[in-house]
This record gives C-alpha cells, sequence and structure tokens, in this order.
C-alpha cells in the first residue's frame, strides 16, 4: 500500500530547485523502496515574481506560516542558508512535529544544541548529511554504519572550491587566475571569502568530529586558515619534496581531548588525499575496529546537495514513528587540546645570509626546543639563501617557539609561517632519514 507523503521546501533556488526535480524524477523509485509517493507541495521563497521552473504541484509562498501550519506537510528540506531566518524557522518547524533535512553548515554547526533539543522535545528527526560533502554519505556512514567504531581521527578535504584552486595552481596558475577560472566554472562563488578562507571547511569539520567523537565542537574550538596566503613557491616547494598542496581538515581524539583544525598542507604524494583533485572532496575516517576508511567524491553543486537531501529525505521517510537517530550524536565531554600541543611534522623555509654557520645556528635554535630537521634542501637566492625545512614531528608550540627564535638571529632575513606535512609513511621511507 502507497502512503502520501507531503514534503515542503524553504528556499528556492539552486539546491531547491534541484531537490523539487530530483524527487519528481525519482518519485517511483522512492515509492518503490520506501512504499511513500513523495512530492513537494510548497515552497517558501522571498519572491513569487521571479521566474522558476517549479515541477508541477509545488505551490510558491512568502509566507512560512503556510507551511509551519499545514498538517498535511510531513517533512521540510530547508535549503535557504543563512541563520536567520532559516535557524527560527527549523526550531519552529521541529517544535511543530515535523521532520526536517538542511543543508545549513554554518546553522548546524553554530546551533546543534538548540536544534537537536526541538527535535528531541518534538518527537522528530533531524538531518544534516547535505551540510558537510553533498553527495558523500559521511555522516550516515558515521552516525549509523560506524557507531560503535570509535572512530579517532577525521581527515579530509572537504572544500571542492580550495582544492580546484590549488590543483589549478599545480598546474602553473597564480591564485587570482586559479580563482577566476572557478568562478567562471561556477565552483566559487562572486564572494568566495567563506571558502578561500578556510570557514566553509571549518564548519564543515566541527560538525565532522561532533559527530565522529560523541561530544560537542563548537564553532569557536576549530582553527583555521585559508588559501589566500599560497603561492607558487609553497607549490614549487611541495612539488620539489614529492608532495602537493591542500586545504586538510583534521580532528583528533588525543591524550583526551580533541584537536580540530583545517589548514593548507603538505601532502606526501603517496597520500590518498594527494589524489584528490578539482573541485572532489575526500574524507578518511580511522577507528579502533576499521583501521582506515576512504569516502571520496563532488563535494559542490546543486545537484550533488540534492541528492543528500533526497537520500535524507528518503531516510527520514523510512524510520518515521520509530524515534531512529533522532538523538543528539553528542552524548559525552571532551576537552579541547591544550593550544600548541597537536603534533606534526611540518615545513617551513627561511630565507637567510649565505654565510657559514648559517645552518648550524638555524640546526641549534631548532633543537634548544627540541624540533629536528627530517629533510633541508637550499637554493641560492640572490645575495642569500633559502632553506627548505621539513621537520619530524613535533608539537606545534614548540615549533612556533623555535621560529620565534630563528626570527631573531642576524643571519635570518625571513619566515615563511610553518605548514603541517600529511603522511601515513615515516620519514625514513620518504628518504628523509
Amino acid at each position: 500500500m502507497t502512503t502520501e507523503t507531503n514534503v515542503a521546501l524553504l528556499g528556492y533556488g539552486t539546491v531547491g530547485g534541484a531537490v523539487d526535480r530530483l524527487l519528481a524524477a525519482s518519485a517511483g523509485d522512492i515509492e518503490r523502496a520506501t512504499g511513500h509517493r513523495v512530492r513537494v507541495v510548497k515552497a517558501l521563497v522571498r519572491d513569487t515574481a521571479k521566474e522558476r521552473q517549479v515541477a508541477d504541484g509545488a505551490a510558491i509562498t512568502t509566507d512560512f506560516a503556510e507551511i509551519l501550519d499545514d498538517p498535511s506537510i510531513a517533512v521540510v528540506a530547508e535549503v535557504m542558508g543563512g541563520l536567520e531566518p532559516a535557524g527560527a524557522y527549523v526550531v519552529d518547524l521541529l517544535a511543530r512535529g515535523k521532520h526536517v533535512v538542511t543543508a545549513n553548515k554554518q546553522l548546524v554547526a553554530r546551533r546543534a544544541p538548540e536544534l537537536f533539543a526541538a527535535a528531541s522535545a518534538g518527537g522528530v528527526q533531524l538531518r544534516f548529511e547535505a551540510s558537510v560533502c553533498a553527495a558523500i554519505p559521511v555522516i550516515k556512514v558515521l552516525r549509523e554504519s560506524l557507531v560503535v567504531t570509535n572512530v579517532h581521527r577525521v581527515l579530509g578535504i572537504v572544500n571542492g572550491t580550495t582544492n580546484f584552486v590549488l590543483t589549478e595552481m599545480e598546474g602553473g596558475k597564480s591564485y587570482a587566475e586559479a580563482l577566476a577560472d572557478a568562478q567562471a566554472r561556477g565552483y566559487a562563488e562572486a564572494d568566495p571569502t567563506d571558502d578561500v578562507s578556510g570557514a566553509d571547511a571549518a564548519a564543515k569539520m566541527a560538525i565532522l568530529a561532533t559527530v565522529a567523537f560523541n561530544t560537542r565542537v563548537p564553532l569557536d574550538d576549530v582553527q583555521y586558515a585559508g588559501i589566500t596566503e599560497i603561492d607558487p613557491l609553497d607549490v614549487a616547494a611541495a612539488r620539489e619534496l614529492e608532495m602537493v598542496v591542500r586545504l586538510v581538515g583534521a580532528a583528533r581524539l588525543v591524550d583526551g581531548g580533541y584537536d580540530v583544525r583545517v589548514e593548507p598542507a603538505f601532502v606526501d604524494a603517496q597520500h590518498p588525499l594527494a589524489k584528490v583533485d578539482g573541485a572532489f572532496n575526500a574524507v578518511m575516517l580511522q577507528g579502533d575496529a576499521i583501521r582506515e576508511i576512504t569516502l571520496a567524491g563532488p563535494g559542490a553543486g546543486g545537484t550533488e546537495t540534492a541528492s543528500a537531501v533526497i537520500a535524507d529525505i528518503t531516510s527520514v521517510i523510512g524510520t518515521m514513528g520509530t524515534g531512529f537517530l533522532q538523538n543528539d550524536a553528542a552524548w559525552r565531554e571532551v576537552p579541547k587540546l591544550a593550544p600548541g600541543a597537536s603534533r606534526s611534522p611540518f615545513y617551513f623555509r627561511l630565507l637567510v645570509d649565505d654565510r657559514p654557520g648559517t645552518l648550524a645556528h638555524v640546526a641549534e635554535g631548532l633543537a634548544r626546543h627540541e624540533v629536528s630537521i627530517a629533510r633541508l634542501v637550499q637554493h641560492q637566492a640572490g645575495s642569500g639563501a633559502t632553506l627548505h625545512v621539513v621537520t619530524h614531528e613535533a608539537p606545534a608550540g614548540a615549533l612556533a617557539a623555535a621560529l620565534g627564535d630563528l626570527a631573531g638571529l642576524e643571519e635570518v632575513r625571513r619566515a615563511s609561517r610553518p605548514i603541517p606535512v600529511v603522511s601515513d609513511r615515516g620519514v625514513a621511507e620518504l628518504g628523509w632519514a
């Protein structure tokens, strides 16, 4: 027996329109899988006069109450973005007993406790797969398939825009040229600030860490840096060291605390993340029972995001009335790792005077903070020299202190910021020992 299930959309832009079209096109498949015939009956927009290609049967409205007060609507997909009014709308819908699916990463990252409390009180589900990596079902895998795996590390490329830009820079383009190309292809917004600053990836990593570690990871606890300062020198240095530059999100449980960050990294050419090119995303999950799982696929685009929204809608429909997974993923408290305690191998470069004793002074300055050199490459630079340095694994705080000391040396003209190195191979295997 088939049950009619009505869905409403908050927003009808690129993603909302794609959800409507895909739901209409896949209605038969969903019905065969769930026993429910799903259709979009209403969509909330700002301007009803704007021309849209709306699937048959969907009514456009500017009045949120028409969705909130309609008892026939069981599931609402929030695809309008922004914190407000989207946040207030979602809370009201959950309180009214309507299941909500959202693609809004900032909303989930910043207001998850409030949203899950409303979902629990309303006895409904809040699903948010599309808020992280679009078509890659990483949230579903973490919440359902790996629920007892004790995941302790999440490593990923979770922003397609920056990955496309960095891939183009590997091919010889400048940052400005690569970004312009990304905008021309629709991979980057006219204002790409959230992407290139790392803010978009930080929100996604806050969500992933919360679900993976079952503890609340506030967005403010995610340290992030973007790609705006990556230049051809970084790309060339990575290439010489048999690496590539990627914007990497990393979440780890270390010594009883969590460390979550997003920053450019040098990734060993043999590492799975080094193979992720263009606008693709990939997430690696490591846990006690699974060793390692890598999920990869398109991480941006209206159709890709819409497919994740529809997958969540289908999951909700298939489990309505059971209470399955309506609970908040965060059930324990884990502290944030102390600043500077995160460990990694690092790359940095120094512009120095080319004179006897310089290398010894640099090595001594690092050794005072127990930072050792794994590999060093020297290039002449006019009257000076550029030292490309890769360290063994060291605490970030110790390296920062060492670089502070080096900056005070008479023969050191300039030091770059340190960039973490991502590699599953030891320094001996890399030829750095």
